[in-house]
Parts: structure tokens; sequence; C-alpha cells
């Protein structure tokens, strides 16, 4: 098969994320089910975390079991600082937002003071949601970069493998991309949902394209730690979310169909014994 196939085949995996982002165009949605959404999201986002971190530590372990402790400790090091870059650097950048979008003192509940409300709650939906997709984005980069690896290496099959599994995952979070627009009541135009679904889908191909020439583990560390870091501010936020839609049994339930589903789409990349 050839590279512009296999780049193809990437790019069609990335962007099986557009499958779920028409979920956030509902109308009105109630209650119940933006508290099912943002669940199903934290339920996702806490299996990513956890297929990250892994994948993440993967070289060291490697590395430390052929007794290379130089490699290890780069590699240890290079995932710890692109897992605080991810996460501190969202702080940082959620309290920069939070800045802009500082609601004045009201002089009474007027419709301007309501009106200045709805809108920075919008914008907190909004910019969650494109933290989600920047997460999303980083993790499916160094997914990319496994697919382009394989094929560069000959595993045809194997990379094929990783392109069906990775499509299907994907397919999934699109629904976690939009769970935050979901729950605040807002809904997106759809060139929003376009630029959230490149962001989030796009650098698989783009990562497909540099793993057919450039194959380095610590690259793939570093942008695996810092999607971490992305995923877990991101989830933190969401659980917030979840605790003021006071829906706790329904949240549970929800946050374990997510990991669940994560599991699920992960299953044919464990078959192929990735």
């Amino acid at each position: 098969m050839s590279g512009s196939k296999i780049a193809l085949l990437g790019a069609i995996a990335g962007l099986t994320i557009f499958l779920g982002l028409p979920i956030g165009r509902l109308r009105n949605p109630a209650p119940r089910l933006k508290a099912s959404l943002n669940a199903i999201a934290i339920g996702i986002l806490v299996f990513l975390l956890w297929d990250v971190l892994g994948a993440a530590w993967e070289p060291v372990d490697v590395a430390l079991a052929d007794k290379n402790w130089g490699s290890a400790t780069v590699d240890a090091v290079v995932m710890t600082i692109g897992l605080a870059v991810g996460l501190l650097g969202l702080v940082r950048y959620d309290r920069w937002m939070a800045g802009r979008n500082a609601i004045g003192k009201s002089e009474g509940p007027g419709a301007a003071a309501t009106t200045e409300l709805a809108r920075a709650s919008a914008n907190t939906a909004a910019n969650l949601a494109l933290m989600i997709a920047v997460g999303i984005g980083l993790h499916n980069f160094a997914e990319g970069l496994a697919i382009g690896n394989s094929a560069a290496a000959g595993q045809i099959s194997l990379a094929v493998l990783l392109i069906i599994g990775f499509g299907l995952h994907n397919a999934t979070e699109g629904f976690g991309i939009v769970a935050p627009l979901a729950a605040g009541g807002v809904r997106p135009s759809w060139g929003t949902l376009a630029m959230l679904g490149l962001i989030g889908g796009g650098p698989t191909f783009v990562g497909t394209l540099i793993g057919q020439s450039v194959t380095n583990d610590t690259l793939s560390v570093a942008f695996l730690g810092l999607a971490a870091g992305s995923i877990l501010y991101v989830v933190i936020e969401l659980l917030a979310v979840a605790r003021r839609a006071n829906l706790k049994e329904l949240t549970t339930w929800m946050i374990l169909v997510g990991v669940l589903l994560g599991f699920a789409t992960d299953a044919v990349i464990t078959a192929a014994g990735v």
C-alpha cells in the first residue's frame, strides 16, 4: 500500500470524530440529557487519560527493562514536562480567558446583566469545548505517528488495524468535545463544529504523514504527555459541571458508560497487539 493511501486512511481515522459532533446542534436538550452527555464525556476522557499515560510511560518501562538508564530518564523527564505544560498551561489559559470574560459589578438584576451572564456562560462552555478538542488533537497526533511508523516499518496490516481502531475510537470523541456546549445550553454553528473537528481529528492525518518519515519515541512521549495534561484538566472542569447538575446517580452511570465505550472502541487496537 502506497504512502499516500496510508495518509488518506489516517485522515479518515481522524475525521470520524465528526460523527459525534452534530449532537452539539440539539435544540434545548433536557437537563438529564445534558447531564448524561457531560458524564459520558467524562468517562471517555478518563479512559483516554489512562490510555495516553500508559502509552507515554511504555518507552520508560522498556528502557528500564533493558537497563538503559539514560533513555529511561530522558523519556520520563519529557513525559513529566509535557504533562505539566499541558495541565498548567490550560490553567493559565483558563485564568486569562476568565479575566477577559469577567462580568463587572451589576447595579441590579436587569436584562443587560442577565444577557451578560448568559454570554459569559456561553464563552466558558465554548472555551472548555476548545480545550477538549486541543487535548484530543494532541492525543490523535501521537496516534497518527503510530500509524505512520507502522507503515514505514512495512507492517501494513498493523497500520490498517490501527486505522480501524483509532477511527472507531475517534467516533466517540466527538461526543466529548460538544458535551460542554450541550451542558451550557449553547448551540454551535456548523462552522464551529467543523473547526473543533479539525482541531481534534486533523492531527491524526498530520501525525501519519510525519510518522512515515520520522521515527522518534521521545517526540511521541512529548505529545502524549501534553495530551494527558490537557485531558486531566478538562476532566477536572467537567466534574465541576457534573456536580452543579445535581444528578449524582445518573452521572455515575453515564461516566461508567463512557469508560466502557472507551474500552470497547479500543478493543480492535488491543487485538492488533499494540
